[in-house]
C-alpha cells in the first residue's frame, strides 16, 4: 500500500508580497509565473529555480527587504 505523494519542495515562507520594481516575491524571490505554476513544474525545473533564488535577493533593494 502506498502512502500520499511526497510534498513538493518549495521556498515559500508565507510572505507573499511582490516587489513592483523587480517583479519578485519578497519572501521567496520567485516570479509570479513561477509561484503560479510551481506545482506543474518538474522536479528538475524547480531545482533550477531554487538554485537561482539566493542571487535574486540582490535584485530587491535592501531597504525593502528590511520590512520583513
Amino acid at each position: 500500500m502506498s502512502g500520499p505523494p511526497p510534498p513538493i519542495k518549495t521556498p515559500c515562507i508565507k510572505v507573499c508580497v511582490v516587489d513592483g520594481e523587480s517583479g519578485l516575491c519578497m519572501g521567496c524571490y520567485r516570479r509570479l509565473n513561477e509561484v503560479a505554476g510551481w506545482a506543474r513544474l518538474s522536479d528538475a525545473e524547480r531545482d533550477a529555480i531554487l538554485a537561482e533564488l539566493p542571487d535574486r535577493r540582490s535584485l530587491i533593494r535592501p531597504e525593502k527587504l528590511g520590512m520583513f
